[in-house]
C-alpha cells in the first residue's frame, strides 16, 4: 500500500496503519483537509484504489456506523450509531461523533471534539481541538470551527 505523506499525522497513522500487500491501494496521511485532498484526487487519478477505513484498535465504532474509504479513526475516538462518516476523514485522538451525525468528505474533527445528535459537518470542515457542537447544527464546508460549545442554528 502507498502511504502518501510525512508530517506529524503520517508519523502517529504509520503506527496503526494494517500491512497491506497491494501496490494498487493508497492512504493519504496528511493532516491539512485541502492537500489531503489534492493528493487523493492525484492518487485516484494515476488509477489508485483507496483503502478501506482505518480504525484504531482503542477506538469505538458502533456496529451501524458507517466509514468511508481513506477515513482514519483514532486512538480514543467513539463513532455512534448510525453515524456516516465520508471519504479522507480524520476522527482524531479523543473525538467523538455521536448518533445520526454526518461528516462529509475531507472532514477533520481533532482531538477532544464533541458532535452531539444529527450534527451535519460538510465538506472540508475542521472541527478545532476540544471544540463542542450542539445537536442538529449544520458546519458548512470548508470552515473551520474554533470556538467551543459551539451551536449553529439559524435564526
Amino acid at each position: 500500500m502507498k502511504i502518501i505523506g510525512d508530517g506529524g499525522h503520517a508519523s502517529v497513522v504509520r503506527g496503526f496503519l494494517p500491512f497491506i500487500n497491494s501496490d494498487k491501494q493508497f492512504f493519504v496521511a496528511i493532516g491539512d483537509n485541502r492537500a489531503r485532498m489534492k493528493e487523493a484526487m492525484a492518487a485516484i487519478d494515476e488509477g489508485l484504489i483507496p483503502c478501506d477505513a482505518v480504525v484504531h484498535e482503542r477506538a469505538l465504532v458502533h456496529r451501524t456506523a458507517k466509514l468511508g474509504r481513506g477515513t482514519v479513526i483514532m486512538a480514543g475516538a467513539i463513532v455512534a450509531a448510525n453515524a456516516i462518516i465520508g471519504e479522507f476523514c480524520i476522527v482524531n485522538h479523543n473525538a467523538t461523533v455521536d448518533h445520526d451525525a454526518i461528516l462529509g468528505n475531507f472532514v477533520h474533527v481533532a482531538p477532544g471534539a464533541s458532535l452531539c445528535g444529527g450534527v451535519t459537518v460538510n465538506e472540508g470542515a475542521l472541527i478545532g481541538v476540544g471544540v463542542g457542537i450542539g445537536p442538529g447544527a449544520h458546519v458548512p464546508s470548508w470552515t473551520m470551527c474554533r470556538a467551543t460549545l459551539l451551536d449553529l442554528v439559524p435564526l
